[in-house]
């Protein structure tokens, strides 16, 4: 809570509540104790009015308490848990109001059971703890709210792009090319570009960018990537100015993310750069192709993006954006996957599910993710740059009555030698998918039954032969209902 008054104001009426909960008293009985209204105790507790120091000593009477001890900001031992969350970086930078709070709407609500939200506050934060979980991952799971909220379809970062293209005579149907973009960042921003200082610093080589604000100001563009990802560097930082982001990202992978604002910006710049990459209707008339073709080829996709001359990522995204605006695939996921050759782990390195289905996500450090996945099978197999590997899957969750169509796309990282990535979209196999995927039933593409780790997943090994590890949970949690019922059977529960 960064106003200095509102904590002031909010920890006395949590004080003054712990204190009337001990004596017992109703908040009637408090106030005609303390010679105060009813309605100004009330306040005064819900932290939204702060009395004047001649009431304060009466309500320090009332309750028995020194003065020093009733106006400090030190709370008990039970409460400490809320200060200490009172002064956190997560308070100050989540975005409350974009789900319609304030921050003193949701501080208000420990108000009325203290004790309760101290001991809850103190189990949260002692989660976090265990999980090393950072101010970073509940922002970024916010703006995954953000996104899941708008179904990930902007259309006033649509239209800006559109615009863009409009006013500086790009036409719609032939791909921006790099020297375009950099000559309008140049000539129309002032901005300088250098593609060599990253490459050639081993501290800086694994960024893709990084934003010297100078003046003048300058864009370090790692050489070393691919042209079709320098294009959407440039891309996005058009999207910066040409939207007049307030908050900058200075590198390409956050090293550490200083607010929302930052996020957002960075965030809105990006889904830019798709935009005019790919411009809507275009990408929507391509997208469809690929959905309206007899029978399932790969060389289609790859068609796509030489078309318009982005990677697979890129694609993959402006699929997520496109495809339930205008196909009426509204479950769907994402997910992006990166494979160490050198020892062979898989990480998942980004999640983004519309779907009511439960997908691979950050589970435990020691599960191993089921195999079966499109991802992890094109992960391992040799891909070149020029020519990324595709694939289509079918699906079915063991564990869920649900059944995905995937499309993956995997190829080498351009900044790692030892690493590859693969990027999947899933869309769930319903009435709305079968009504626009012409080969859906096509036999050339594989089904495989599938689950989220192997420690959880019910399939023996007769029937999954990709299967890395025991299912230990899974056999966990077998066990505890067979105690449940063990127990229920002799009349204990």
């Amino acid at each position: 809570m960064s106003d200095p008054s509102a904590r002031l104001r909010f920890i006395l009426g949590l004080k003054l509540k712990q204190l009337r909960s001990e004596h017992g008293w109703t908040l009637k009985e408090a106030a005609s104790r303390a010679g105060l209204s009813f309605s100004y105790l009330s306040e005064i507790e819900k932290g939204k009015k702060y009395p004047t120091p001649s009431k304060l000593l009466e309500l320090a009477e009332t309750y028995g308490v020194p003065f020093d001890d009733l106006v400090s900001l030190r709370l008990s031992d039970d409460l400490a848990p809320i200060q200490e969350i009172l002064g956190s970086d997560l308070l100050r930078e989540f975005p409350l109001e974009m789900f319609g709070l304030r921050r003193e709407d949701l501080l208000s609500l420990a108000t009325d059971a203290p004790d309760k939200a101290g001991a809850l506050v103190g189990a949260l934060l002692d989660v976090g703890r265990t999980y090393d979980l950072q101010v970073e991952h509940f922002l970024l799971a916010a703006l995954r709210s953000y996104q899941q909220t708008h179904r990930n379809y902007f259309a006033d970062l649509e239209a800006a792009a559109l615009d863009l293209r409009k006013t500086l005579g790009w036409g719609l149907e032939e791909p921006l090319d790099l020297p375009m973009l950099r000559r309008h960042l140049e000539e129309q921003f002032g901005l300088a570009i250098d593609t060599d200082a990253l490459s050639e610093d081993p501290d800086l080589s694994g960024f893709r960018s990084v934003f010297l604000a100078g003046p003048p100001a300058r864009l370090l563009v790692n050489g070393r990537l691919l042209a079709s990802q320098q294009r959407f560097v440039l891309a996005r930082e058009l999207g910066y100015r040409v939207l007049n982001l307030p908050e900058y990202a200075p590198t390409s992978s956050w090293l550490r993310i200083e607010s929302f604002e930052q996020l957002l910006s960075n965030f809105r710049a990006s889904y830019f750069a798709g935009a005019l990459l790919m411009p809507e209707e275009p990408a929507r008339l391509g997208i469809q192709r690929l959905f309206d073709a007899a029978t399932w080829e790969p060389a289609r996709v790859r068609d796509l993006r030489r078309e318009f001359d982005v990677t697979p990522e890129m694609l993959a995204y402006r699929l997520t954006q496109l495809a339930p605006r205008h196909l009426g695939l509204e479950e769907l996921f994402f997910l992006r996957f990166a494979r160490r050759r050198t020892t062979g782990s898989y990480r998942l390195t980004k999640v983004f599910n519309l779907s009511r289905v439960p997908v691979p996500h950050g589970l435990g450090r020691h599960e191993h993710y089921c195999r079966r996945w499109p991802a992890m099978r094109l992960l391992g197999q040799e891909a070149t740059a020029a020519s990324a590997d595709v694939t289509l899957q079918r699906s079915h969750f063991v564990t869920e009555d649900a059944e995905f169509l995937i499309l993956t796309q995997s190829r080498p990282l351009a900044l790692s030698d030892d690493a590859e990535s693969a990027v999947s979209v899933g869309f769930l196999v319903d009435r709305s998918l079968r009504s626009r995927v012409k080969y859906l039933e096509d036999a050339s593409i594989p089904r495989f039954e599938v689950g989220l780790t192997c420690e959880r997943c019910p399939l023996s090994e007769s029937d999954c032969s990709e299967r890395v590890a025991e299912p230990t949970l899974l056999r966990a949690r077998l066990l505890r209902e067979r105690q449940e019922q063990a127990l229920i059977r002799l009349g204990v529960v």
